[in-house]
């Protein structure tokens, strides 16, 4: 999966890599994807769980597309 074809609906499980680790946390799974209450098409947020720490961090979904932070699979 590239970082431009996102799909809100596929996100769940998926995994990433960040370009500027913090704290040696590089690797990163999508662990919860948040929906709209009132339209559940459509996705507020998710949260990564890093996979060293279990650290989990919550941002927009489409944060994901932003390339100079993520990078979609392990790398």
């Amino acid at each position: 999966m590239t970082n431009m074809a996102l799909s809100p609906k596929k996100l769940l499980h998926t995994k990433w890599t960040a370009t500027t680790p913090q704290n040696r946390e590089k690797h990163f799974i999508v662990v919860r994807v948040k929906q709209d209450e009132a339209d559940t098409q459509i996705v507020t947020e998710v949260t990564l769980e890093a996979v060293m720490s279990k650290r989990q961090q919550t941002s927009h979904w489409r944060d994901l597309s932003d390339e100079t932070r993520w990078k979609a699979g392990w790398l």
